[in-house]
This record gives C-alpha cells, structure tokens and sequence, in this order.
C-alpha cells in the first residue's frame, strides 16, 4: 500500500527505503507487528554493508500504526550498544497514546476524514487485543484505572 511512497521519498532524497510489511490486527494482535518491525530493522542495521548503508544515516519512519511503530522500536534499539545508532525517527501522524480519547487532539480532530475518533479507537483495540467489546468504555475514559490515570496525568492531560 505505501509502495509509491516509498519509491518517492527514496528518489527525491537519494536514499534507500527499506519498507517493512508487517503483520496486521486483528489476525495478528500486538505484538506481532511490533516484532516484526523490530526483527527486521535489526536485520538491517547488522547487514548494513551488505546493502551499502552508511551506518550514520539510518531514519526509521512510520505513519499511524506504523508511526507508533517507529517510535516503539526506535525506543527499544536506544539503549543497544550492539547495533549502530538511529540517526533519527519520523513520527507521521502516530498513534501514540490510549490512555484518553478525549483530550483536545481528539475532540478537535473527532470527525475529521480517515480517522474519526471512534474508528481510532476501534483500530487501536483491534491492535491491542483482537476485538472491539469494550468500545464504549475506552471511549469514556473508564478502561484506565484512576490511579493509573493520576500516575500518568503529567504526561497525558490537556495540559
């Protein structure tokens, strides 16, 4: 699906893109794409001279589920001291956050084509556990016990 994109965004900047075509929910819930994300990018950062790569110039990029993706095993490869570091991650429009579906982001944006509030929410569960029972309840905000909610509100809050 991202294959046109791919080619571009290699030609305009001279770069080599190596797209990863991971595993999809609900067949596969987390964290199989994740692992396949992250499989693959180490792969590639241990044979990077095989596919003539300067070690030093290696971006991992998502958009959406992918950008979560990104971010995820970008996070995961920062404390390797194994692999060659990644120069940088592009975050298109991530998903990044479950904790509320309610903070402005989503109220402003909750209609906006593609990715209506509830149909961001239903992909997330679909990722996360495979079904949609509890779709209501994540989007009133009770799928997140309060002194979870309390220990994380100074990074998730509208603030």
């Amino acid at each position: 699906s991202h294959e046109r994109i791919c080619q571009y965004i290699a030609e305009e900047s001279g770069s080599l893109v190596v797209s990863v075509g991971y595993r999809l929910a609900p067949e596969h819930k987390y964290p199989a794409a994740y692992e396949d994300c992250l499989n693959a990018t180490q792969h590639f950062l241990q044979h990077l001279q095989h596919y003539g790569v300067d070690p030093a110039r290696v971006i991992v990029c998502g958009d959406s589920a992918g950008g979560n993706l990104a971010a995820a095993v970008s996070q995961t490869l920062a404390g390797s001291s194994e692999l060659p570091k990644l120069r940088a991650q592009i975050l298109i429009y991530p998903g990044l956050q479950a904790l509320d579906f309610n903070l402005p982001s989503y109220q402003q944006n909750r209609g906006v084509p593609l990715l209506f509030q509830k149909r961001a929410v239903f992909y997330s569960l679909q990722y996360v556990q495979g079904d949609t029972t509890n779709l209501e309840e994540v989007l009133e905000g009770s799928h997140i016990p309060p002194d979870m909610r309390l220990k994380y509100k100074k990074w998730v809050n509208p603030d």
